[in-house]
């Protein structure tokens, strides 16, 4: 198992938030457990310019750096298009590489991002606390027994849910039938860590139904698709009935102001964004897995158990770019320093899709029917 390159700064800095977490609920929380689990048990470390997972690259364009994760079949196939190029290759990246090196930074990144490619400027992110906002009245209490509706995928969000599931809370995780949660192909034992206790419940998004009715009656709701997604759906914060108490979460990968409201994001590039990585002789390279994704994760929850103490009643938005930013901007950030993965304890296997959509509709059916 590879040691990853995570500086003390940002290790030390995440425990601090996990351990306001534990404050508020009495739950222990590793933070290098978070932010090295998933390459301990699937064996990565980044390669340079390579993320650990390998789908995104550190590319040098004429005026600096950016960032281009293709990790979905739509972001491979939208290459011809980048390039301006009939043909592809089997390996894209060298004819990426090569056209990125004539091209401004700031170029390339609006061009992918107008093809709905996840991409960065290199530190184009300033560090930037969560969006709060009011969205109804409080309701005070702990976390244990609350509803949470975990409409998120892949990593940040589904760990947010993971954590408020040890706190105590029933989690349902949301899917749509035909588009489910990416890591449900992936490594299954990843898939098992991010969503082992949680309910899975699969639905048509277009025909919302018994999701609708979930929104309303949930404590806590989180999402991290682009916000106009839901909104016209009716499903957004601000079309749902009102619950005392509620707390929306809302993770995105760049913000829900103008253009930055629909640019897609992952895990390594939103860690470019806020420039959370190091530099090696004079050229930056990852730190860390995915880094952005678990550090984000960690607030959302610790955001989450801090508001529920305050009553709740609230919006919380977090960018993944702006927290990875904040990072970046710790003192020794820029410190090199290795870490050994710590290996999760994983005891059960994460749900099945659909598996207990007739228990969430009995759970729905009893909220309807009980006082808030």
């Amino acid at each position: 198992m590879a040691p990853l390159a995570i500086p003390a700064a940002v290790l030390t800095q995440a425990q601090q938030v996990a351990d306001d977490f534990t404050a508020h609920t009495g739950v222990t929380v590793d933070a290098a457990e978070l932010l090295t689990g998933r390459a301990a048990l699937l064996d990565l470390a980044p390669r340079g310019q390579i993320s650990a997972g390998g789908a995104t690259r550190l590319l040098a364009g004429r005026d600096g750096w950016c960032a281009l994760t293709l990790s979905r079949a739509d972001d491979i196939a939208a290459v011809p298009a980048l390039l301006q190029a009939d043909t592809m290759a089997a390996d894209p990246w060298p004819a990426i590489r090569e056209w990125v090196a004539t091209q401004t930074v700031a170029d390339v990144a609006e061009r992918a991002r107008l093809l709905g490619l996840p991409a960065a400027v290199l530190g184009e992110t300033a560090p930037a606390p969560p969006v709060v906002r009011p969205l109804g009245p409080a309701g005070a209490g702990s976390l244990t027994g609350l509803l949470v509706a975990d409409l998120s995928s892949m990593w940040a969000g589904p760990l947010c849910g993971q954590l408020l599931a040890r706190a105590g809370a029933t989690v349902v995780k949301v899917e749509s039938r035909d588009r489910p949660d990416g890591t449900r192909a992936g490594a299954a034992e990843f898939f098992d860590w991010m969503n082992a206790g949680k309910l899975s419940y699969a639905t048509d998004f277009d025909q919302p139904g018994d999701l609708a009715a979930l929104l309303d009656v949930a404590d806590v709701v989180i999402e991290a698709s682009r916000p106009a997604a839901l909104t016209r759906r009716g499903l957004g914060p601000d079309t749902r009935t009102v619950r005392p108490g509620r707390i929306w979460l809302r993770i995105t990968g760049h913000g829900t102001d103008g253009e930055a409201a629909d640019w897609v994001a992952f895990g390594d590039d939103a860690a470019a964004s806020g420039g959370l990585i190091e530099y090696r002789d004079g050229a930056p390279v990852f730190i860390g897995d995915a880094i952005a994704d678990p550090v984000t994760g960690l607030h959302a929850a610790a955001a989450v158990a801090a508001s529920r103490a305050g009553g709740g009643g609230e919006l919380i938005e977090f960018s993944m770019a702006a927290v990875a930013a904040g990072y970046a901007a710790l003192p020794g950030a820029a410190i090199d320093a290795e870490v050994v993965p710590v290996r999760p304890a994983v005891a059960q296997a994460g749900p099945a899709l659909a598996a207990d959509n007739a228990a969430v509709r009995r759970l729905i059916a009893e909220r309807f029917s009980a006082p808030c």
